[in-house]
């Protein structure tokens, strides 16, 4: 018997916002990079993700490894963008209004421990 070798796609897929996430799943790309990069197992991917399998995870990360560069290029791409957000969003009067509302909350959180002491 002969063994048929298939050429598999990665299953990575671009979603509206030009945004990399896992085949049918709304996990990024860069989550599964980011735990593989911290030292997690594709299992542990999988477990800690439910919507992931693990064949996908294992390809993801084999098509890592195969163009790590580009990936890296597009994960610090993702950063840059999101910390550009980032900043747009605490600048914007919603931003100040979530930074007075945590101050508030901390401040009631403060006051509530010492009460209870």
């Amino acid at each position: 018997m002969t063994l048929t070798i298939h050429a598999d796609a990665a299953p990575l897929r671009t979603d509206s916002h030009g945004v990399i996430r896992v085949g049918n799943s709304q996990v990024l790309l860069d989550v599964v990079v980011n735990e593989f990069k911290r030292g997690a197992s594709p299992k542990e991917i999988v477990d800690a993700y439910s919507t992931l399998d693990l064949a996908s995870v294992y390809a993801v990360i084999a098509y890592y490894l195969r163009h790590q560069r580009e990936v890296d290029e597009y994960l610090e791409w993702r950063r840059i963008e999101a910390a550009a957000l980032q900043k747009e969003i605490e600048a914007s009067p919603l931003g100040v209004l979530h930074r007075k509302l945590l101050a508030r909350k901390e401040q009631m959180e403060s006051g509530n421990a010492a009460a209870s002491k």
